[in-house]
């Protein structure tokens, strides 16, 4: 096994298979608007949605795995940015595909819990999806670029990846969270929406496995525990030491998001845990996991 390269460096789950990568692996990330510099990996700067770009990049690199992270992931401006959300989550995915097809490198594409409609949870890795928003359908398309284009490949689907973020990093829900309950302001969330968080460390170590294993096609990679995002912010002010009572209850309806979201996305993630053997960690074990990580950012 030679070189990795992951496309999204400079990104929340990009950084951390950076982390997790370099310590075994040569390793290159890449970037689009916010430069990185790192001590043990080398950043370059590419736009994916360049396909010749894209192609000269990947191909001079050869690398021997390509984690495909680079992406807009925000629902709710994909779902008003079609045409964007478009250009960088189907069209660069292609270029992402076609380059590692000329290089003779396999890819590992980021996927999305959301590609399922919530109807009928926990979904396995075979289940038929059903995306009910911009953002999931883009991710589905991305899936089957891959699937039809003759590379080696796997998919690897999360689940609201959660942990600390860098500076140049958007929130996530936990962070998000944890700040607003420590400025003492109230959070609304909701209780009748239900997902997998996933640790991104934890995640980014099951998609290495894949590669160190060899493995090919879709796997569910996030938490083995199916929960509510309000009995989740609820667990996240417990193990943090913040109020619970800052966190009130919402229905989705009443919340009038701009994108549909599913109601119950949760992941079987029976396949995972028996070909990778890896200990993908509930909500408890995550956040009690991310507390520790705090003295190490």
């Amino acid at each position: 096994m030679g070189e990795v390269l992951i496309t999204g460096g400079s990104g929340f789950l990009g950084s951390y298979l950076i982390k997790a990568s370099q310590k075994e692996f040569e390793t290159v990330g890449t970037y689009h608007k916010h430069p990185v510099q790192g001590q043990r990996t080398s950043y370059i700067q590419i736009d994916i949605t360049k396909a010749n770009q894209t192609l000269r990049i990947i191909r001079d690199h050869r690398p021997d795995c390509v984690i495909h992270t680079a992406a807009l992931t925000n629902v709710n401006y994909c779902e008003e940015h079609r045409e964007e959300a478009k250009k960088i989550n189907v069209e660069g995915t292609r270029n992402v595909a076609l380059a590692c097809k000329g290089a003779g490198a396999k890819l590992i594409y980021i996927s999305t819990d959301y590609v399922f409609d919530g109807e009928n949870a926990p979904y396995k890795e075979d289940d038929p999806p059903n995306p009910i928003n911009y953002y999931a359908k883009t991710k589905l398309e991305g899936e089957k670029i891959i699937q039809s284009i003759g590379i080696e490949y796997a998919i690897a689907r999360i689940s609201v990846p959660y942990g600390w973020h860098a500076p140049n990093q958007h929130k996530n829900y936990v962070t998000w969270l944890i700040e607003k309950l420590q400025n003492k302001q109230t959070a609304t969330i909701v209780i009748d929406q239900y997902n997998t968080p996933t640790l991104v460390s934890n995640a980014a170590e099951a998609i290495l496995e894949i590669w160190k294993q060899g493995k090919i096609g879709i796997f569910h990679v996030c938490g083995k525990e199916c929960i509510s995002r309000f009995d989740f912010a609820l667990k996240v002010a417990q193990v943090f030491s913040l109020d619970k009572q800052l966190i009130k209850a919402i229905t989705s309806d009443q919340l009038n998001q701009i994108a549909k979201r599913p109601k119950k996305s949760c992941l079987d993630i029976t396949k995972t845990k028996k070909i990778l053997k890896i200990k993908m960690l509930d909500t408890n074990q995550g956040l009690f996991e991310m507390k520790k990580q705090k003295n190490n950012i």
